[in-house]
């Protein structure tokens, strides 16, 4: 909807109209909000995956319950 400067509103419309802007903003931030939370996850996972990998390289899961006497 394109309102042009000279054009009067009445309350009602101008309380429309403050009522859609309002709606897509807030729609807009709820879509990046919800863009940057599967982001984050997503760099939560690889960064899980890194360190179990280097983690496995540093273990030796057949020599952890041998006796070291």
């Amino acid at each position: 909807m394109l309102i042009r400067k000279e054009q009067d509103l009445d309350p009602i419309q101008t309380e429309v109209f403050d009522i859609m802007v309002g709606y897509d903003v807030e729609q807009k931030n709820r879509r990046k909000q919800h863009a940057t939370r599967r982001l984050l996850e997503a760099r939560r996972a690889i960064e899980r995956r890194r360190e179990e990998k280097e983690l496995m390289s540093w273990i030796d899961e057949t020599s952890w319950f041998e006796d070291e006497h």
